[in-house]
């Protein structure tokens, strides 16, 4: 495949899994495609013109020229400078490597991270919660995110792949959005009357989960009772990071009664306590593993080669 028909692939399931729907992501690309064209022409060359078509800051080609032909391809959940360095090895030792192939967003994706983060109102609102509410905490939350990701040094992995002329890629949120979805629609299916062993035991049959009971970090209850019954169950696995403690709140008020996630802080597992709400982490390195599979599936099925390495599982499903 070429560079730009994996990158065009991968922005184009995370719009397909999109909570948004076809409608919601339509408004992304037409807001986009009006600030571009409303920019005084001195001004354009800041313009991120890759928004015309992928709405999704966090995944991007931060090197490499799109025409490059790809068959094999270095995948993990974080490339940082020691993967760099391995790819090189293995190039070394003669194993190709035409693309290294991140989760985790990495330069300009990573600073951009908080762009991604309006999802998050959408969801809710798919389970009863004002989607006016949602926009304004999440911009703040937004700008929190902003604030904290503008003084770190982003570039740092990027460079290591162009010093060693090695293609690099990362897709974050259309994997997460591509688990979300899948997830869903099977938690969906348990209805509200099963109990929060059965959905700990519908995930553990889902093979990244089961590998990660192996590893000891396979879904786990972080609030909650194994025998209570789940009540309306929301999957939050999509947004760039977390949204703010208080939307825990309005959750509870709207009818969720558990919440499956990849990972959830202290400070909203104790809100999620006095709200009554069960919480359920799957577990974020094995949840990033099946939305990046969902993904891969495509390049596999045109015949590109997959190693796979820091963290990440591959789980064929074609």
């Amino acid at each position: 495949m070429r560079l730009k028909d994996m990158y065009e692939a991968a922005f184009r399931a995370g719009m397909a899994a999109d909570p948004r729907g076809e409608e919601g992501v339509g408004r992304l690309l037409a807001q986009a495609r009006k600030d571009f064209v409303e920019l005084p022409e001195a001004k354009r060359w800041e313009f991120d013109q890759e928004r015309l078509v992928n709405p999704y800051a966090d995944t991007r080609i931060l090197f490499g020229e799109a025409e490059t032909e790809v068959s094999s391809i270095l995948v993990g959940i974080d490339l940082e400078v020691g993967e760099v360095l391995l790819a090189d090895r293995l190039r070394e030792k003669g194993r190709p490597v035409d693309l290294m192939f991140a989760h985790h967003p990495e330069g300009r994706a990573l600073a951009r991270l908080d762009e991604v983060m309006g999802v998050q109102a959408d969801v809710w609102r798919k389970f009863g919660v004002s989607v006016a509410y949602g926009d304004a905490v999440m911009s703040d939350r937004m700008a929190e995110i902003m604030r904290a990701l503008h003084p770190r040094n982003n570039e740092q992995t990027v460079q290591a792949a162009r010093l060693l002329g090695i293609p690099y890629m990362c897709c974050h949120t259309p994997a997460d959005n591509s688990v979300n979805a899948f997830l869903q629609a099977q938690c969906d299916e348990l209805g509200t009357d099963g109990t929060v062993d059965e959905l700990l035991d519908m995930l553990k049959a889902i093979p990244e989960y089961r590998q990660a009971v192996l590893e000891g970090m396979g879904p786990t209850i972080f609030e909650g009772g194994a025998k209570r019954r789940t009540g309306k169950i929301m999957v939050d696995m999509t947004g760039g990071t977390s949204g703010p403690v208080d939307s825990l709140g309005r959750l509870a008020a709207a009818g969720v009664g558990t919440i499956v996630g990849m990972h959830m802080g202290e400070d909203h597992r104790k809100r999620a306590k006095e709200e009554k709400i069960t919480v359920v982490i799957a577990g974020h390195v094995s949840s990033d593993s099946l939305g990046m599979n969902l993904i891969i599936d495509q390049y596999e099925r045109q015949g590109v080669q997959v190693t796979a390495c820091s963290g990440f599982t591959r789980v064929s499903r074609m």
